[in-house]
């Protein structure tokens, strides 16, 4: 079995705390000093990791760490029963609106950034799911 760990890198450890138990129902789990903490209440564990920005995130980069909104391929989808109460509580959080709740078959999706820049989305899957829209 492969395991998943989700690693968020944030500027302001205090603040991601805030903003993700706030957002999400997640509460801390373990701390790591002033370097990270767990968030538990996932089907995944989600690590908050201080990592300053303009640093260089990994050998051989020439752009460094930035927390101003940036988009990437990669990014987390949390799947919630009631996407409007999920969005008011995000937003009242610090999550900013990227754009309208969008209506498909398998389901509805708004797209969010989180206080560090970093891309999400909430969903609310139909009955269906991405069945609805699956090859058979």
């Amino acid at each position: 079995m492969t395991n998943l760990l989700v690693n968020i890198d944030v500027d302001d450890l205090d603040r991601a705390i805030r903003f993700y138990t706030g957002a999400f129902d997640l509460r801390i789990g373990r701390r790591f000093g002033g370097a990270g903490v767990e968030l538990l209440g996932a089907n995944a564990a989600i690590f908050l990791l201080v990592k300053p920005a303009d640093h260089l995130p990994f050998p051989g980069s020439t752009s460094p760490r930035s927390y101003a909104r940036h988009w990437t391929p990669v990014h987390l989808d949390f799947v919630v029963d009631d996407l409007d109460a999920a969005l008011a509580r995000a937003e009242a959080a610090g999550a900013l609106r990227e754009g309208d709740v969008a209506e498909n078959a398998w389901g509805r999706i708004v797209m969010l950034s989180d206080p560090f820049g970093h891309g999400l989305c909430l969903i609310q899957f139909s009955a269906e799911g991405y069945d609805a829209i699956a090859d058979r």
